[in-house]
């Protein structure tokens, strides 16, 4: 394990997001001794100006390149301009500012999406670019898929040391429960907990109920994240391809829509009926990763999802009071 990363600088992308956020506190509990960030205000990363301004001006050992415009389907299909333009260019600005300024050690983080609508399944990685994407998130993909062709090429260029990690649904503390722009699980545990407390007789869900999801908790996430940073060039190379060079992570195990929307009714107390609206859609009928080349690489996920949805609604609940006061 590159264990010296620790004792440089790391910029991390995207700190005040989930995944960025839960990133920061692993790096801390490991005893990174110097985390770069800089917030929105501070630092646009769609600019290709300031972002060359910004490495120039810092000196940067490493990064990790968790910054992203993200949303779930209702907001991929009404946007899908500004998630495939800013993505590409937080992508492209980070990127190639680190190739110039001389960074040899980064870390995208892409998603599952980039896998086609029907790949088999699991999902392997060799299973990119094997077949059409999903319609209702293609803009997004396509701009995650040329964040990884972007690191693989700075390296078959320039020698440089840029990885990249694909993971699942995501979930947990610092999600975005925006009731129209946010991805299933936060959706469905805003939804049940409005329903509990106004003591509704149903809940709607979209969809049929029948596509079958992968959750990862974003601390197992973290956790991945900077396992692949740090480990040895020769192990990482070893387990990759020059042109075949992500790695999927993910819990490997799924369920239906439908039952993870009667665990949320177990977290949240909902004790009504839950009703499917199939006149919505559903979206990729199953996202399962295949995560036996993390595995080889000494890392499998950890929280169960019942316990990771725990956690999630006491801290969504905790920060309602909070916003409230």
């Amino acid at each position: 394990m590159n264990t010296a990363l620790r004792e440089q600088p790391i910029f991390v992308a995207g700190h005040r997001g989930m995944v960025g956020s839960a990133i920061v506190r692993r790096m801390q509990g490991l005893g990174y001794a110097d985390i770069v960030t800089a917030s929105h205000s501070e630092l646009d990363l769609t600019s290709q100006a300031a972002v060359q301004q910004f490495f120039r001006s810092r000196r940067i050992g490493a990064v990790v390149l968790a910054a992203a415009k993200v949303g779930g389907i209702h907001a991929n299909n009404t946007y899908p301009a500004d998630f495939i333009y800013e993505n590409l260019m937080i992508e492209a600005n980070v990127i190639n500012s680190a190739h110039e300024s001389g960074v040899q050690h980064l870390l995208f983080l892409g998603s599952s999406c980039i896998y086609p609508r029907l790949a088999p399944q699991p999902m392997r990685e060799d299973a990119l670019l094997t077949g059409t994407l999903e319609s209702t998130n293609e803009p997004y993909a396509i701009a995650k898929i040329a964040g990884i062709k972007l690191c693989e090429s700075y390296n078959r260029q320039f020698g440089r040391d840029y990885r990249s990690v694909m993971p699942t649904n995501l979930y947990g503390p610092g999600d975005n429960f925006h009731p129209e722009n946010s991805h299933v699980i936060p959706a469905l545990l805003r939804r049940f907990h409005e329903a509990t407390l106004t003591k509704a007789n149903e809940v709607v869900i979209w969809g049929s109920g029948t596509p079958l999801r992968e959750f990862l908790h974003v601390d197992d996430m973290a956790a991945a994240s900077v396992h692949v940073l740090e480990l040895d060039e020769a192990t990482y190379q070893a387990n990759t391809q020059p042109m075949l060079s992500h790695i999927n992570v993910g819990a490997g195990v799924d369920c239906s829509i439908r039952e993870l929307a009667e665990t949320i009714a177990r977290v949240t107390g909902f004790e009504g009926r839950l009703v499917f609206d199939a006149s919505k859609p559903d979206g990729t009928p199953r996202k399962l990763m295949d995560v036996s080349r993390l595995k080889a690489l000494g890392w499998q996920a950890s929280v169960a999802l019942e316990d990771g949805l725990r956690e999630s609604y006491s801290w969504f609940v905790q920060h309602e009071q909070d916003a409230r006061r």
